[in-house]
């Protein structure tokens, strides 16, 4: 799980161009969660700690700085995500329609991805890979 949140951040931090698994964006998606219950954790602790409420101010605002800089990123993945489905970038934009949008926005992440090359690149998920994922050769 680390190394595709670290690939999502960090490696293809800017990068809308090429194709993202499924496990690569649910990943990220999973890491983010888990990071903002950790800063919930944290303004928990700060605030038995300090005695205020200002621990949880603190977290919240640690919370908002991850969100501010993890906006390229996920915009990023986002984009590789519809693009190993073979839809274009763009698309992301169907999400701003209310209530269907996010929902056909969910549907389309959660489809697989085309096999093989497609316009956007090659298959991101080699037979060796998915062999390797399964847990056939360990």
């Amino acid at each position: 799980m680390i190394e595709w949140y670290k690939t999502a951040m960090f490696d293809n931090y800017a990068n809308f161009s090429g194709r993202a698994r499924r496990s690569e964006y649910w990943y990220f998606r999973l890491a983010t969660a888990l990071l903002f219950f950790v800063f919930i954790f944290l303004g928990g602790i700060l605030t038995a700690i300090l005695g205020t409420t200002a621990g949880l101010s603190i977290a919240v605002g640690l919370f908002c700085l991850y969100a501010i800089a993890s906006i390229i990123p996920s915009l990023a993945v986002t984009v590789r995500r519809m693009h190993d489905i073979g839809k274009s970038g763009w698309t992301v934009l169907v999400s701003l329609i209310p209530l269907a949008g996010p929902i056909w926005i969910l549907v389309l992440l959660i489809t697989e991805g085309e096999h093989g090359e497609n316009y956007y690149g090659p298959d991101p998920k080699s037979t060796i890979e998915e062999i390797d994922e399964i847990g056939i050769n360990n």
